[in-house]
């Protein structure tokens, strides 16, 4: 288990730069953005990551991750597929599962499935893509491929069901 670990925090390192805020029920505030998301119950694990993301959680039994990372910059008019691939820097042999538009926050946002290995494990991602009033959210939810991760997208499902951004 700890070599899964090291690996999940592998794959938050290679995800978004985040900051140092707080989290209180569903609200997450920084000083560059302010959101709401569903919550995660147990068996998820709240991990403290500053500095790489600004929500985190781990769930062992499963050895998934789920982040979230946003960053406002009115100059990040960058398009969502774009964004998407910047998130798979340090991933390889990547396999696009799926790929679809759909509605989030009153925006359109980008939804990614796929399979890919960073240094050489194989991971199976869900990865969401929105732009919203000149900030860029990204969510992602990184598993051992499989039916781990038919598991945990439900629980990704419902984090992503609670976003709300002014």
């Amino acid at each position: 288990m700890p070599r899964a670990l090291a690996i999940l925090g592998c794959c938050l390192a290679a995800l978004g730069c985040g900051g140092s805020g707080s989290l209180t029920g569903q609200q997450y505030r920084d000083g560059e953005a302010s959101y709401r998301v569903g919550l995660l119950d147990s068996p998820w694990e709240r991990l403290h990551v500053e500095d790489q993301n600004d929500l985190a959680w781990s769930r062992g039994d499963l050895r998934a991750i789920i982040q979230i990372n946003a960053s406002c910059d009115p100059a990040l008019d960058i398009p969502l597929v774009a964004l998407t691939n910047h998130l798979l820097i340090g991933f390889t042999e990547r396999e696009i599962e799926s790929q679809e538009l759909f509605p989030m926050a009153s925006r359109e946002a980008l939804r990614t499935h796929l399979r890919a290995k960073l240094d050489g494990v194989p991971r199976e991602l869900a990865l969401v893509v929105l732009k919203k009033d000149g900030c860029v959210y990204d969510f992602a939810l990184i598993v051992a491929p499989g039916p781990s991760f038919e598991r945990a997208r439900a629980d990704f499902d419902q984090v992503l069901g609670g976003f709300s951004a002014p």
